[in-house]
C-alpha cells in the first residue's frame, strides 16, 4: 500500500495529464467568484443542469473538493493527485477493515484482500486521473455506508439499542454522499439490503416477499423500510435532476447503443461486462480511452468473444446455483442457524431463536461451542466441513470452554427474536456479500436501463473491484488451508506474493503512463489509435513539434476520417503556418462532421479576414454568432464563441473604418454575452472604436467599465492613457502608463507605449530609456527596435541610434526604411562609405525613392568635396616639396 501510495506521489511532480480541461481548467463553479450554490445547480463540468446539453453527471460533492484545491493551490495539479491519494489511501484502509470484518480478522486474506486492493493496476486511472476523484471519492462514503450499517445491525437486539439510531441515519447520510460523489455510489443500498436479507437474518429466497411482514422481523422490517425509502428518496431525486430523461451522447462515445440491429446491440451489451471482468483478472491493456472502434462491435453469433460472454454469465449462474444449494444446506445443517442471542450480542443457540421460515424449526439439536479462535479444524464432530470463519468466543454463559449444550427447540409458535450479530458465517455470506460489492455497483454501466456516454471506463471499476478483491482473497485462503504441510501452505503464500509482485509493478508502469499527456496518449494507441493520435498530435503541437503533429492529425484521420475536433485542430496548425488554403479547406471539413462547431467557424472568419476576404469573413462571423447551442455538450463554451465572433467582426469593421458598424456590434455583443463571458477585451474595444470616432466622453466610459471588470487588465490601461494624453489630460495619463508598468514590469507593450507618450511630450531622454526596456524585454520585435533607434536619434545618442538600426536592419533585412534610416544615421555619424553602402541597399529594393535619392545625392556631394580637399591638399604639399 506505501509502495503504491509513493508511485502514485512520484507522478505529482511531473506535468499533470490535462484530460481535465473541462472538469478543472475551464469550470467556473471553481473560482471563488462562483457562489457555492451554482456547484448544486450545474452538472460536474460546470454545464447548467437544466441545459439540453447538460452531461447529467451531478456530483457537487466531488466539484467541492477540486473548488477546495482551487482554494488551496489554484490549477497547480501537485495538490489535485495528492488528494487522490490520500483518497485512495483512505479507501484502501477501510477496505481492509472491511475485509477483516468478512475473514472475522483472519489475516491471511485480510491482507490479500487488502493488498489486492491497495495494488491492482485498474485503479491507475481512478487515482491518476483527477476526474477519477469522483469514484475513489464515491468508494470512500460507500465503504463508510456498509460498515455504519453492519454497526446499526450490532445495537439493533442488544441493550443499547437506542444507539442504533446514531449508526443506521449517519450510514444513510453516508449513501447520499456517495451518490452525490458519484452516481453508481446510490448502489450500496442494494448492498445493504443484501446484507441484510441474505447475510445478517438468512431469509431464504421462498420467503423473501413475505418474511419482511412477519410478526416476528421487526429488526428485518425497520431496516428494509429505512433502506427502501432512502433508495426511493436518493433515485427519485436523481431522476428529478435529470429532468426524467437520460442525457445523449455521440454516437462515438458508445457505438452499440447507436446500432440500427438489435443482435448487436445485445451481442456488445452482454460482452462489455465480460470485459470488463477480464480488464480486472488480467489488466494486460489498459487505456485512456475505449471509445470508437476500440472494442470493435459483435455483429454476429459466430464472433469467437462470445465464448468470453458464454463463460461469465456461466459462472454467474454457477455461483448463483452453489449459493443456493449452500443456503439450502446449512438451514438443514448447520446449528448456528437457529441460534439466537445473547445478551452480549453473541450468535449462540437459543430455544426460542428458531424461525418460522427455518425447515430446522422443532428438531432436537446439539450445539458444540468453543472460545478457541482456531480456523484451521477441517471438520466438525458430523463429519460437516469447516469453513474456517466461523464465529467463536469464550464469554458465552451457555456454552464455555468447550462445554455442550443440550436443549429441546421450543415449538414454532413461540415468540422469536431475530439475530444480532453481523459475523459472516462462512464462505455463503462472504461470496453473497463478494457478489453484491462486484455487481451491484456496475449495473449502472452495463446499459440495462440506458444507454451510458462510453464503452468501457476503468475507472467505473474501481468500486466493483472490491468484490473482485474479496473473491481473489477468499480463493487463495481457501487453497492456502487446504495444503496440510508447512512448505505447501509457504508455496501458495510464496504464489500470492509474487501474483501482488507482478500487479504492483504493471501498476507501476502504468502510473509512468500517467506522468504527463505524451506518455499516457501514446500509451493509448495499440487500443484506441485514432483518440491517442488526435490527442498526441495537439501535444506535439503545443511543443512547437509541427511537422510530427500534422503527421499524427493525418494518422488519426486515416483511422476515423470524420473526427470534427481533429479537422478542426489540424486547420489551427496550417494557420500558424501561414497555410491558409490548407487551413480553410480543414475548417470547412470539421463544420461539414460538426456543423455547429463554433469555434471552427470562427477561426475560418479569421482567415478569411487575414487573407483579405473581408465580405466572406463578415459573412462567416454573423453565421457563427447565430448557431444553437440546443443539446451540445460545452455550451459555455458555445455561447463564448458566439460572443468571440461578433468581437471580431467588429474589429473587422473598425479595421475598415466602419466605426459606426463597429459600435454597433459590439453593443449586440455585450447585449447577448453570457454571465461567465470575461468582457474586458470586448468593453476596451468598444472606448477604441468611440475614441476613433472623436467620442471621448463614450470612449471614457468604457475604458472603465473595462479597467472595473478586470482592474489589471494592461491593454485597457494603454489605450486609457493613449485618450487621456489625447486629451491633453497628461498627467492622469502617465500615472495610467505608471500603473501599466507596476501591474506588468516585464512587459514589452507598456514600455513601448509608455516610450511614445514620452516622446510625444518631447522628453525624448525619457522615452530613449523607455523604449531600451522595451527593445531588452523584445529584442525580436522589429517595430520596438525600429522605434528605439528612432527615440534615441532624437536625443542626440547616435552612437546608440545607429546600434539599433543596424539591428533593425537584421530583422527586416527588406524593409527599405530600415536601411534608409541606417544609412542617414551613418551619414550622420561620419561614416560615409557605411552610409552609401546603406542608401545603394534602400535603392536596390526601392528605386524610385525620392528621400534616399536626395540623401545619397547629399551623401556624394560631400564625398566629392571630402575628395576634392583631400587632392587640394595633396598638390599643395606637392608644390611646398
Amino acid at each position: 500500500m506505501i509502495f503504491y501510495c509513493e508511485e502514485n506521489i512520484s507522478c505529482l511532480f511531473e506535468e499533470a495529464p490535462m484530460e481535465i480541461g473541462r472538469a478543472i481548467k475551464t469550470n467556473q463553479d471553481l473560482l471563488p467568484t462562483t457562489p457555492l450554490s451554482s456547484i448544486f445547480k450545474n452538472d460536474f463540468w460546470g454545464t447548467p443542469l437544466t441545459h439540453s446539453g447538460s452531461h447529467k453527471s451531478y456530483r457537487p460533492i466531488c466539484v467541492l473538493t477540486f473548488r477546495l484545491n482551487h482554494w488551496l493551490g489554484g490549477f497547480d495539479p501537485w495538490g489535485y493527485h495528492f488528494t487522490n491519494v490520500l483518497l485512495h489511501s483512505l479507501a484502501s484502509a477501510l477496505f481492509t477493515k472491511l475485509a477483516a470484518m468478512v475473514f472475522l480478522g483472519s489475516p491471511v486474506p485480510t491482507i490479500i484482500a487488502g493488498l489486492v486492493f491497495a495494488a491492482h493496476p485498474i485503479h491507475t486511472e481512478a487515482v491518476s486521473g483527477i476526474v477519477g476523484r469522483a469514484d475513489v471519492g464515491a468508494c470512500l462514503f460507500f465503504l463508510m455506508c456498509i460498515l455504519l450499517y453492519v454497526k446499526y445491525c450490532e445495537y439493533r437486539n442488544t441493550e443499547q439499542c437506542s444507539r442504533r439510531w446514531i449508526f443506521l441515519y449517519a450510514s444513510l447520510i453516508c449513501a447520499a454522499l456517495s451518490m452525490l460523489t458519484k452516481e453508481h455510489g446510490v448502489t450500496v443500498l442494494g448492498v445493504c439490503i443484501v446484507y441484510e436479507l441474505f447475510v445478517y437474518h438468512r431469509i431464504p429466497l421462498r420467503e423473501i416477499i413475505d418474511a419482511p411482514f412477519k410478526k416476528h422481523n421487526q429488526s428485518l422490517r425497520e431496516g428494509l423500510f429505512h433502506l427502501g425509502g432512502a433508495a426511493i428518496a436518493l433515485l427519485g431525486l436523481r431522476f428529478h435532476l435529470m429532468g426524467s430523461k437520460p442525457p445523449d451522447f455521440a454516437p462515438a462515445d458508445n457505438p452499440a447503443a447507436d446500432s440500427d440491429s438489435m443482435l448487436t446491440r445485445t451481442l456488445t451489451f452482454l460482452y462489455l461486462p465480460a470485459f470488463n471482468f477480464w480488464l480486472m483478472l488480467c489488466p494486460r491493456w489498459l487505456s485512456f480511452d475505449w471509445s470508437m472502434e476500440a472494442i470493435p462491435l459483435l455483429t454476429s453469433v459466430f464472433d469467437a468473444r462470445n465464448l468470453l460472454s458464454l463463460v461469465f454469465y456461466g459462472s454467474i449462474v454457477y455461483f448463483l446455483h452453489w449459493l443456493i444449494k449452500s443456503f439450502t444446506r446449512r438451514c438443514m445443517y448447520n446449528s448456528a442457524f437457529c441460534s439466537g442471542p445473547s445478551s452480549s450480542g453473541i450468535y449462540h443457540h437459543n430455544g426460542n431463536a428458531s424461525g418460522p421460515w427455518c425447515p430446522c424449526s422443532n428438531i432436537n439439536q446439539t450445539f458444540s461451542f468453543s472460545n478457541s479462535h482456531n480456523h484451521h479444524n477441517k471438520s466438525n464432530r458430523k463429519g460437516q466441513h469447516h469453513n474456517g470463519y466461523r464465529h467463536a468466543n469464550g464469554h458465552n454463559n451457555h456454552a464455555q470452554n468447550g462445554m455442550n449444550v443440550h436443549q429441546e427447540v421450543a415449538s414454532s409458535s413461540r415468540q422469536n427474536t431475530p439475530p444480532t450479530r453481523p459475523a459472516f458465517n462462512g464462505q455463503y455470506d462472504i461470496v453473497t456479500l463478494a457478489l453484491a460489492l462486484m455487481i451491484l455497483p456496475f449495473i449502472p454501466a452495463t446499459n440495462m436501463f440506458f444507454y451510458v456516454g462510453f464503452v468501457v471506463a476503468e475507472r467505473v471499476l474501481y468500486i466493483p473491484s472490491m468484490g473482485f478483491c474479496i473473491l481473489v482473497a477468499l480463493g487463495a485462503d481457501h487453497i492456502y488451508r487446504r495444503q496440510e504441510s508447512t512448505f505447501r501452505k509457504r508455496l501458495v503464500l510464496f504464489t500470492v506474493g509474487l501474483l501482488l509482485i507482478v500487479m504492483s509493478a504493471r501498476t507501476v508502469i502504468r502510473n509512468r503512463d500517467w506522468l504527463n499527456e505524451e506518455n499516457l496518449y501514446r500509451s493509448g494507441i495499440p487500443v484506441n489509435p485514432p483518440k491517442a493520435y488526435g490527442n498526441l498530435a495537439n501535444i506535439l503541437s503545443g511543443r512547437g513539434e509541427k511537422e510530427e503533429a500534422e503527421w499524427a492529425y493525418k494518422k488519426a484521420l486515416s483511422y476515423r476520417a470524420n473526427m470534427a475536433d481533429v479537422r478542426y485542430n489540424l486547420g489551427i496548425l496550417l494557420q500558424e503556418q501561414g497555410r491558409y488554403e490548407e487551413a480553410l479547406y480543414s475548417y470547412r471539413l470539421a463544420i461539414q462532421f460538426r456543423p455547429r462547431l463554433a469555434m471552427a467557424h470562427l477561426n475560418m472568419g479569421l482567415v478569411l479576414g487575414i487573407m483579405g476576404r473581408k465580405d466572406e469573413a463578415a459573412e462567416v462571423y454573423r453565421h457563427c454568432a447565430e448557431l444553437d447551442s440546443q443539446g451540445l455538450k460545452d455550451p459555455k463554451m458555445h455561447e463564448s464563441t458566439r460572443i468571440s465572433a461578433l468581437f471580431n467582426l467588429g474589429r473587422l469593421y473598425a479595421d475598415d473604418g466602419k466605426y459606426d458598424q463597429a459600435v454597433q456590434v459590439y453593443h449586440e455583443a455585450v447585449k447577448k454575452m453570457p454571465d461567465h463571458y470575461q468582457p474586458q477585451s470586448l468593453y476596451n474595444m468598444m472606448g477604441e472604436a468611440y475614441f476613433k470616432m472623436g467620442s471621448f466622453v463614450d470612449a471614457e466610459r468604457w475604458y472603465r467599465e473595462a479597467l472595473r471588470v478586470k482592474p489589471d487588465h494592461i491593454p485597457a490601461h494603454l489605450t486609457y492613457a493613449k485618450l487621456l494624453s489625447k486629451w491633453q489630460r497628461l498627467d492622469e495619463a502617465e500615472r495610467w502608463f505608471l500603473k501599466a508598468k507596476y501591474i506588468a514590469p516585464n512587459d514589452s507593450s507598456v514600455y513601448q507605449h509608455y516610450g511614445q507618450f514620452l516622446s510625444e511630450c518631447e522628453r525624448h531622454s525619457e522615452a530613449a530609456d523607455v523604449y531600451i526596456r522595451a527593445a531588452e524585454l523584445a529584442s525580436d520585435e522589429y517595430e520596438i527596435v525600429f522605434n528605439a533607434a528612432n527615440t534615441l536619434r532624437q536625443a542626440g545618442r547616435n552612437e546608440e541610434a545607429e546600434t539599433y538600426y543596424q539591428i533593425a536592419v537584421k530583422l527586416r533585412p527588406h524593409e527599405v526604411t530600415s536601411h534608409m534610416n541606417l544609412g542617414a544615421m551613418l551619414h550622420v555619424n561620419g561614416k560615409l562609405p557605411e552610409a552609401e553602402s546603406s542608401y545603394l541597399e534602400a535603392l536596390r529594393l526601392r528605386p524610385e525613392d525620392p528621400i534616399t535619392q536626395n540623401n545619397l545625392q547629399k551623401l556624394r556631394n560631400l564625398l566629392n568635396h571630402r575628395l576634392r580637399r583631400e587632392n587640394n591638399a595633396k598638390a599643395k604639399a606637392n608644390a611646398n616639396l
